[in-house]
């Protein structure tokens, strides 16, 4: 039988664990190993999204022009467990893309200005070759095309005249 006067059970050894709270004290082992299971929980969590969004920060500090791609493959592979977006996604935030838009625009600027035209004023609006067309949304054909002159006025404006044609500058005979 247990003593009531010593409160331990006669057969319990007489010293026990540190960790071994009595009864109706905190048990601080438990309160420290939750507050590490939180910590530990929240820094896994941090960790593996920031190696998720790895793709993603590589794309954006290289301002690469697939960085939209690269971060919906990321968002993908996110919800759908499918690892071969992230790497895809990995990928092409390492690979340059060649730029073929900045070229392309100032071809096209150049063009413009040699046909004396105000940057973007090149741009013409194509129709809608499922909308009906009237008289006045067709071109201006020459009159060697048509059996009818059109009437001045008629159809759309007509492009801007041409610049007088200026010299071509000579190469200095230095540099030849």
């Amino acid at each position: 039988m247990a003593d009531p006067t010593n409160g331990a059970h006669p057969v319990a050894t007489q010293h026990l664990p540190s960790f071994i709270t009595a009864p109706g004290e905190t048990d601080v082992l438990m309160v420290a190993m939750v507050v590490i299971l939180i910590i530990a929980v929240v820094g896994f969590g941090v960790l593996f999204l920031r190696l998720h969004t790895l793709p993603e920060r590589i794309a954006h500090r290289g301002h690469k022009l697939q960085f939209e791609i690269v971060a919906v493959l990321g968002l993908i592979a996110l919800f759908t467990h499918m690892h071969i977006f992230w790497v895809i996604g990995l990928l092409l935030a390492l690979v340059d893309l060649p730029d073929f838009g900045t070229p392309l625009n100032r071809i096209a600027g150049s063009t413009e200005k040699m046909a004396g035209l105000k940057p973007g004023e090149g741009f013409m609006d194509v129709p809608d070759p499922g909308v009906a067309s009237t008289p006045e949304d067709e071109p201006a054909r020459p009159p060697s095309e048509v059996e009818d002159v059109p009437k001045p006025g008629a159809g759309r404006a007509a492009y801007p005249a041409k610049p007088e044609i200026v010299p071509a500058r000579q190469k200095e005979l230095g540099h030849a």
